[in-house]
């Protein structure tokens, strides 16, 4: 538990700073569909005739000029890069940030064994992606009802659910890559989303390379499949809760044996 206090204080400042802004701006799109609501009628005609483009973003399932068509492609893709981002950069820097700050050392003082240093960081990411997934929906179910809006809430707790496993998914996959490294590797964790993001939209577009979208969290925690009412992508929740599994298992591996430098 102090070692979870540590990393939860340790992480405080950045968690306010992307809570904060990913909320800003989901709640700011949100009051923007009640100033533009009757205008976006002749833009989703103008999407809608826009090809492989509208496949890409969701616009040939759901119409932007509804609130739930502009919270799946609109709030939805500001929320998944934004949230996906988080999640990456917090697994990437987890275990790697002691040996890069040369701190290494001070875990070994501690009554802890290398195995319990690794739960209980992984702990502090699981527990700062629920507080930051805690604020945002709240925001964002505080302003959509202020705003007295029609809104499907089933889909909305469905779609922030699944990108809560999302998150999870790339902290753990990024957490691996901590435990690889004896840098933070931020900018390979911040890539490594987008990359997932551009999957989903790829397959959406082109049949030959449908089969990306089994491997890409993107896909199974999508808005637009959600709010169009589409299946889940069971096979791609699978192959993520399998990829999340032997990430950790491996994480726990790795960092068992690693020769930590002080």
């Amino acid at each position: 538990m102090i070692l979870l206090k540590h990393e939860l204080k340790q992480g405080l400042k950045s968690l306010a700073i992307w809570s904060v802004t990913v909320a800003f701006i989901c709640a700011g799109c949100i009051w923007l569909y009640k100033s533009v609501e009757g205008q976006l009628a002749e833009t989703a005609k103008l999407y809608a005739n826009m090809g492989d483009m509208a496949k890409a973003l969701g616009l040939d399932k759901v119409s932007l000029a509804t609130l739930g068509g502009y919270f799946a492609t609109e709030i939805a893709l500001m929320f998944g890069l934004g949230a996906g981002m988080f999640a990456a950069m917090l697994g990437a820097t987890a275990l790697s940030k002691e040996e890069e700050g040369h701190t290494s050392e001070f875990l070994y003082t501690l009554p802890f064994s290398r195995m319990q240093i690794v739960l209980w960081k992984y702990a502090a990411i699981f527990v700062s992606l629920l507080l930051f997934n805690a604020l945002i929906i709240g925001i964002e179910a505080i302003v959509i009802w202020q705003l007295n809006l029609d809104f499907a809430w089933e889909k909305f707790l469905t779609y922030h659910g699944l990108a809560l496993f999302l998150q999870i998914e790339l902290a753990t996959i990024c957490f691996l890559v901590s435990a690889l490294s004896r840098k933070k590797q931020i900018g390979g964790a911040l890539g490594l989303t987008l990359l997932f993001y551009v999957m989903d939209m790829m397959s959406r577009v082109v049949p030959d390379i449908d089969i990306l979208k089994n491997w890409t969290p993107y896909n199974f925690a999508s808005g637009v499949d959600i709010w169009s009412d589409s299946a889940i992508n069971w096979t791609g929740l699978a192959i993520a809760f399998g990829l999340s599994i032997l990430a950790f298992v491996g994480s726990l591996a790795i960092y068992q044996r690693k020769d930590l430098n002080g």
